[in-house]
């Protein structure tokens, strides 16, 4: 997984879930705090999730083969995907299920200090795994906005763990606000409200996830400013001279595939044909890097044909106002 993937991020979540994980989990053996059981099984889940995210950037280092001729950049997706799956069932469901049997069968927490003591280090440090999160997500997000940082990154792992985070801070708020009201009031049933209330929270987190990462295996096109560079790559203004039509595609975060059609002249030999596409080429991986598979189709463009034909440009996927595919 290359650094722009939030290597760091990970490992620093990896290895704060997990020793959080053992913490709650004494302390829901200490104290039989329904909270505390869901936030240790909340924080299992989230170290698996790590796990699975640097599996995923592992098998996607694999090289093309034939059956795989465009490489498994995107694993990465599938297994962050697996994530959403994995918060959704094993962290919300159980936590609600387990809010709902303490709200029905409410007991008083023992020994108290056991499970404020593990929140308020989990917070800490959770924070400090957050903070790496934001520090990796922000070399990358420049001018966006969390929200379109979210919805707009083609690197999984970053929104992944981003979301996984602030769902660990303000679940754990939440477990500690049932337990103080619990031992407040002397009703365990507040125990059970703050768990039912992390439970809908990993569901609604877990929701987010898969709609974005399914986004992402579904095929996403390269982003406004790539698109735009790779145009402007294409023309040169003497043998490649507009663009008829085009298309992009992530094959994983660090890999796009171009596909288009270019208006040449009319009298141009082959020879000057086949050096300007290559030239082109070259152009594009010099704009955009991570355009590693390009396929460029030649054609002649036809004023007359383009008055009436249509745009395939204004497709999803497509560059602005073009030349049609019809102009020749």
């Amino acid at each position: 997984m290359s650094a722009s993937g939030g290597t760091k991020a990970i490992v620093a979540a990896l290895a704060a879930n997990l020793a959080i994980a053992v913490a709650k989990f004494v302390a829901f053996l200490f104290s039989g705090s329904s909270s505390m059981l869901a936030e240790s099984v909340h924080s299992l889940a989230d170290s698996g999730n790590q796990g699975l995210l640097l599996l995923g950037g592992k098998k996607a280092q694999r090289e093309a083969t034939p059956q795989h001729p465009f490489g498994y950049g995107r694993e990465r997706y599938i297994y962050a995907f697996l994530v959403s799956i994995v918060l959704f069932s094993v962290g919300g469901m159980f936590a609600i299920y387990e809010g709902y049997e303490k709200i029905k069968h409410p007991h008083e927490i023992e020994h108290w200090y056991w499970p404020v003591g593990v929140l308020v280090f989990a917070i800490i440090a959770e924070s400090f795994s957050f903070r790496t999160a934001i520090k990796e997500s922000n070399a990358l997000r420049g001018k966006l906005t969390w929200t379109q940082f979210v919805r707009r990154a083609k690197a999984p792992e970053l929104p992944v763990v981003l979301l996984e985070d602030l769902g660990a801070l303000v679940g754990l708020i939440l477990a500690l606000g049932g337990v103080g009201l619990a031992l407040a009031t002397g009703d365990g049933v507040w125990d059970g409200i703050g768990t039912l209330c992390i439970g809908v929270l990993l569901i609604l987190i877990a929701v987010v996830l898969a709609a974005e990462t399914k986004s992402l295996l579904l095929g996403e096109a390269a982003g406004t400013e790539e698109v735009a560079k790779i145009e402007q790559a294409l023309v040169d203004g003497d043998t490649v001279t507009g663009v008829i039509h085009m298309r992009t595609l992530h094959l994983g975060p660090e890999e796009l595939l171009v596909a288009a059609k270019v208006a040449v002249q009319h009298d141009d030999t082959a020879r000057e044909v086949a050096e300007a596409i290559n030239a082109a080429e070259d152009r594009i991986r010099t704009a955009v890097p991570i355009a590693r598979v390009i396929y460029l189709e030649p054609d002649i463009y036809n004023a007359d044909a383009a008055a009436t034909g249509t745009n395939p440009g204004k497709a999803p996927g497509g560059p602005g106002p073009q030349p049609s595919e019809g102009d020749h």
